[in-house]
């Protein structure tokens, strides 16, 4: 049995052993974050109705709290508990709803503002994962005034055009000459002050979820996705049945082992707690993997990757929200 599979059994035997000694009246009043204002909305919404019908069936005294329809402020009324955010992208996932709760005193799901602020700054977090020699593609900063001749001399063609805080790959352009990188830039700048390019690693798309702080934290199984026409775009990850992912990948043990630990070494160097998502490339001429991004809020929904690798340990979804919700019962203060 590999390392993955032994650990994989052991996170699950020790979801089932804490579940069935927690008593679900002590999360007390529970919030469920969800929508928001960001350009993910839609699948925070439907992440978040998904968590609160989980709770629900668990018997937890649980709430939905839309902060894009009524003032985050308000939080403050409900007299929550703890809360659980499903929110996706900015105001959600970049450390602002975070500091809210901490200055509210409420314990809350995922990762602190630190974590939360640099994990969706796309050039911050490679800049932490480069200092901490983790494989990363070689990416700069765009501006209206970039040269554009450069900018493929330095990444290479095919390269990838993105907003800096967006995730799910909104404004994402694959560029493939340098003619397309004014109109990719225009795109990307339309929806965020800060653009980043970096090189296409062509190969595998892999994610690997990750759970627990510090060095408790542990790598849950890796998926591989298959998306139609190799282009995972907004459709294809939360709409589209023709999207494959496996779990197990099919790819040699070592592989698996070796895309696990460097996205756990990426979630620690970011200060990641709770939960997260590392996106990871495996580049299919030299076998190396690559880091993409870091989700501090990954998705709930049904086509989500989080709920695939607890399913492969037989934690249900139900019991995954659970879990990561009384996780809370470990922060003072919401710290």
């Amino acid at each position: 049995m590999s390392k993955q599979s032994t650990n994989l059994g052991l996170w699950g035997e020790r979801v089932k052993t804490h579940l069935s000694n927690l008593d679900v009246k002590s999360l007390g009043r529970v919030g469920v974050l969800l929508g928001g204002r960001s350009g993910e909305r839609e699948i925070s919404l439907m992440s978040g109705n998904g968590v609160l019908e989980a709770l629900l069936s668990k018997g937890v005294d649980a709430h939905g709290f839309d902060p894009g329809v009524r003032c985050p402020t308000e939080i403050a009324k409900e007299k929550f508990d703890r809360v659980f955010i499903s929110l996706h992208g900015r105001y959600g996932e970049d450390g602002t709803i975070q500091g809210l709760l901490e200055l509210l005193d409420l314990p809350y799901t995922g990762s602190g503002v630190l974590a939360s602020a640099l994990s969706i700054d796309k050039i911050a977090t490679k800049q932490i994962w480069i200092s901490n020699g983790l494989s990363t593609p070689e990416f700069e900063e765009l501006t209206a005034n970039s040269d554009w001749h450069a900018v493929v001399k330095h990444l290479g063609l095919p390269l990838i055009v993105k907003p800096a805080h967006e995730g799910s790959s909104l404004g994402l352009t694959k560029v493939k000459s340098v003619d397309e990188l004014p109109a990719a830039y225009q795109l990307a700048a339309g929806l965020d002050k800060k653009v980043i390019a970096e090189t296409c690693i062509v190969g595998d798309e892999l994610t690997c979820p990750l759970v627990g702080q510090g060095e408790s934290a542990e790598a849950l199984p890796v998926i591989k996705i298959i998306p139609p026409q190799a282009n995972y775009d907004f459709h294809n990850k939360y709409f589209s049945d023709e999207t494959q992912y496996l779990c197990p990948t099919g790819l040699a043990p070592e592989v698996n082992e070796r895309v696990q630990e460097l996205a756990l070494a990426a979630y620690k160097a970011l200060g990641c707690r709770t939960w997260g998502r590392a996106d990871v490339m495996l580049d299919h001429k030299t076998g190396k993997p690559y880091l993409l991004e870091m989700n501090t809020s990954p998705g709930m929904t049904s086509h989500s990757l989080v709920p695939m690798a607890a399913k492969a340990a037989s934690v249900s979804y139900a019991d995954l929200v659970l879990w990561l919700l009384s996780q809370t019962l470990q922060q003072k203060g919401g710290h």
